[in-house]
């Protein structure tokens, strides 16, 4: 069995347990967006993306899900497919932690799951700060140890406008395994981005920036949601 097949067998059987302990609640998100911007970096090669996610959570602070994106790498893989699962909590009333685990797979050719991977992740968060990091022992199939840690900060402005902002470091902790172009280990990833609801419509609008060398273009990104059933 495909090892995403077991991830999920691994989360319906958690939920199962989890549903009955306390109250549950499901939704779906359907997305569009004028790119895939994985930490800065296109993943589709700067076309719009249709993405979509299933989650589910409940009041004790367990939640699991999946979601799904088009992808363009320039061979035959033409679709990515997480999964995860965690447990976020408070700690008092300023303080608070999420834990989990996301597995990403690939799709669409005969070698497209070479490039499966999973990672364990971490926040600590403040208020509307937060510290997280993700960390992988094979990234993206490169046998490579890897991690990206990164820092967040969200402004309300009011009930339906938000500004998110995100500085990252994704780092290569193998680089005779595995460097972006030019041979970069690592590199910084700047984003801005004001997010608003209108009549249950979530839009976003953000510029996102790298310090790659071959990559280091200002980007500018647009989405608009919908989620059913949150």
């Amino acid at each position: 069995m495909p090892n995403h097949h077991k991830l999920l067998s691994t989360i319906a059987a958690s939920l199962l347990v989890l549903s009955t302990q306390s109250f549950a609640e499901v939704s779906v998100t359907i997305t569009g967006a004028s790119d895939y911007l994985f930490n800065g970096v296109s993943q589709t090669d700067e076309k719009p993306a249709l993405q979509g996610s299933i989650d589910w959570s409940n009041n004790a602070g367990w939640y699991a899900g999946l979601w799904g994106s088009n992808v363009d790498f320039g061979d035959d893989t033409n679709a990515e497919i997480d999964y995860y699962l965690g447990f976020s909590q408070s700690i008092d009333q300023h303080f608070w932690y999420d834990v989990g685990v996301a597995h990403y797979t690939y799709v669409g050719g005969d070698n497209s799951s070479d490039i499966n991977y999973t990672e364990p992740y971490f926040a600590l968060g403040y208020q509307n700060t937060q510290i997280k990091t993700w960390y992988s022992n094979d990234y993206a199939g490169t046998k490579a140890a890897h991690y990206v840690l990164a820092l967040m900060h969200s402004i309300e402005i009011s009930k339906d406008l938000t500004i998110n902002l995100q500085v990252d470091r994704s780092t290569s902790l193998d680089d005779d395994l595995f460097v972006w172009d030019d041979n970069d280990d690592s590199y910084l990833h700047y984003k801005t981005e004001a997010a608003f609801n209108w009549q249950g419509i979530d839009i976003s609008l953000s510029l996102e920036k790298t310090d790659l060398s071959y990559d280091d273009d200002i980007k500018v990104l647009g989405t608009i949601s919908y989620t059913f059933g949150s």
